[in-house]
């Protein structure tokens, strides 16, 4: 379904085209900009409410800027839908987040107008203060470098740091402040009260706005604008707002609070700012899901909502004819809620996604006993080792892709002190549509190198529950990794019964090849045992559920009755679970021929989780082609499922 775009939009093809436009005809722009991103997200999906909450600021951005020669870094990236569109993306947004289509994220080799690939929190402002830099050692002096940064990202210490260096860099750098108080749920913490103090500061913002007039009639006249912006916006700020600025202090110049949804004097503030040298700060007020009455209302609920009706805001849902299992995030969730019923040591830690994690479950039911504390992973690891310290036994969930921003604290603060720390890694393996930024492919080969640091990883609801209640009990740190979506279990519920470190089980018993798996995929090794037991070949499969430490009497087992091995993970290749197979075997002097199915070393694209399963031949058919091969059987017309 090809959606049409309205009478202005059908004519930009990239900026050049927009700054065709009088400013009259701004505020039609962005209209139809808005109703061609509600328009494409009811039919395809995809993120939403970040994207509504600044289209105004990506007209104006491109407006007034000249990109790609200006660079323009979008933090986080959900929020440039408005942008892919004005870049000459358009007719191909119908193909966005899908299997072979555009990415949901800027991406550098997607276009040049992508100046920086970003999906992670918190990384604009230093990429855009380093693209400021060389330009400055290049002698470009009039090129604009521009980061757009949430509130939400700003509670990343990466934002400090590229701030604090920003502010002795004497470059020319731009940083706009998207303040909606939201990232994915609502933004918590000092630095959100503090900009709610600035914005609902009236006295503040009556003279501020008296001197962004005065600013404007001034900066036709060259550099004198500045000595005014120096001078007297900063008296009025510390002044007025009985308190040091938070950005001033780091030596940016700050500019606002303003409204981010009129177009028109975004324009014309941004005109001013491109001729005032030196890094600065514009503060700009948005409404994540403007435009679209339930999504301002729910932002939560409408930040990615998937397939909806845009007349009456009804959410797609497909109605099961059965009993669906659940997803494995609400299985934790609940668990952990269980566990923590019956253990006081008990608390939940995560960095900003509650309801993404499902910790929203256990701050509901112990509200004092359950922490959000931002987007801070390497915080949120630190955090959770303080409370190790003093007796409590803290589970901090935190998606495996962000896990990796914290290895550091993880070694280094958890696990060096043997803290009990509960690392419960939620999105592990391909993430879906969010792509390569958001792949959880390396938890397991860059934990199982980690000292005192058990790995695990359930193959099913039942597991978690019970790997959970084992890392409850367990005297160091552990980890347990799961994916993203649906479980197999609808009577997931069993009793919690605890799983001795480094035991694995036999799935099923067989005598011609065997397979060891590691989580969730395991469920692919049944299907594809069944299919060929049809066709007279008897596989083994053995639920490894531990890297580390491994299960070493069934692998004894194993190598002792088998001369072909298929080891299966949705996890990295090079040093994960497989890897660490063949190390055993080697050290424990056994020969045998091993095929490892997993993530090949290099990117792999976004698209739905089977497609990448079966990119990366370890869906079903890829692990019976594999055992076939291994056999030296001949795949028969009746195996091509």
């Amino acid at each position: 379904m090809q959606i049409e775009p309205g009478k202005l939009l059908r004519e930009i093809h990239n900026p050049e085209d927009l700054k065709n436009l009088s400013k009259d005809q701004l505020v039609q722009i962005c209209d139809e900009l808005r109703q061609f991103i509600i328009d494409h997200v009811s039919v395809y999906g995809g993120h939403f409410g970040a994207g509504l909450g600044v289209v105004e600021m990506t007209v104006a951005l491109h407006y007034v800027l000249n990109t790609p020669d200006d660079q323009l870094v979008w933090d986080v990236g959900h929020q440039a839908y408005g942008h892919k569109i004005l870049t000459g993306r358009r007719d191909e947004f119908h193909t966005n987040r899908l299997y072979k289509g555009l990415s949901g994220f800027p991406k550098r080799k997607e276009s040049p107008y992508d100046a920086f690939g970003v999906g992670h929190s918190s990384t604009s402002i230093s990429a855009a203060l380093g693209m400021a830099m060389a330009s400055k050692y290049k002698g470009e002096d009039k090129r604009q470098h521009v980061a757009v940064i949430g509130d939400g990202a700003m509670t990343g210490g990466m934002a400090f740091e590229a701030m604090n260096h920003a502010g002795v860099s004497d470059t020319n750098l731009l940083i706009i402040l998207n303040d909606n108080c939201m990232s994915i749920d609502p933004n918590v913490g000092a630095l959100k009260d503090y900009l709610t103090d600035i914005t609902t500061s009236h006295t503040y913002n009556k003279v501020r706005d008296e001197v962004w007039t005065l600013l404007g009639k001034i900066s036709k006249f060259g550099f004198s604008a500045q000595d005014v912006v120096s001078k007297v916006e900063g008296a009025i700020k510390s002044t007025l707002l009985k308190q040091s600025n938070l950005f001033e202090s780091l030596n940016l110049r700050y500019f606002g609070p303003v409204d981010g949804h009129d177009v028109n004097h975004l324009v014309e503030i941004l005109n001013d700012l491109k001729d005032i040298p030196g890094p600065k700060i514009l503060h700009c007020i948005t409404v994540k899901g403007k435009g679209f009455a339930p999504a301002e209302k729910d932002q939560t609920k409408w930040h990615a909502p998937g397939k909806f009706d845009k007349i009456t805001g009804e959410i797609s849902k497909k109605i099961p004819t059965s009993p669906q299992a659940p997803k494995y995030q609400d299985v934790f969730g609940h668990t952990l809620v269980e566990l923590a019923g019956q253990n006081e040591k008990i608390v939940g830690v995560t960095p900003a996604m509650p309801s993404g994690s499902s910790m929203n479950i256990m701050m509901k039911a112990f509200p004092e006993r359950s922490f959000d504390v931002g987007i801070a992973e390497q915080h949120a690891v630190t955090f959770s080792a303080g409370l190790a310290t003093q007796g409590l036994t803290p589970f901090c969930n935190i998606y495996s892709t962000f896990m990796q921003r914290a290895y550091d604290q993880v070694i280094h603060d958890v696990c060096l002190q043997n803290l009990p720390v509960v690392f419960c890694l939620d999105r592990a393996g391909f993430a879906g549509a969010d792509g390569p930024t958001h792949h959880g492919a390396y938890d397991l080969a860059f934990f199982r190198c980690v000292p005192n640091l058990v790995v695990s990883a359930p193959m099913n609801e039942e597991e978690l529950r019970n790997l959970m209640l084992s890392a409850s009990e367990h005297e160091g740190p552990y980890s347990i990794r799961y994916p993203r979506g649906q479980g197999v279990m609808p009577d997931w519920k069993q009793p919690l019964q605890k799983i001795p470190t480094g035991q694995g089980r036999i799935v099923r018993e067989g005598k011609d090849i065997a397979l060891l798996s590691i989580g969730h995929v395991g469920n692919y090794a049944v299907e594809a045992a069944a299919k060929l037991q049809a066709k007279g070949i008897d596989m083994a499969h053995y639920d490894m559920r531990f890297v580390k430490p491994l299960d070493e009497a069934l692998l004894h087992e194993v190598f002792s009755k088998f001369d072909k091995v298929i080891t299966v993970e949705d996890g990295c290749l090079m040093g994960g679970f497989g890897s660490a197979v063949l190390e055993w075997m080697v050290d424990h002097d056994y020969q045998a021929k091993v095929k490892r199915l997993g993530i090949p070393d290099e990117v792999i694209e976004h698209g739905e989780q089977i497609e990448l399963h079966r990119e990366c031949g370890f869906d079903p058919d890829g692990i019976i082609a594999a055992a076939k091969e291994m056999l030296g059987t001949t795949v028969s017309e009746n195996l091509k499922y």
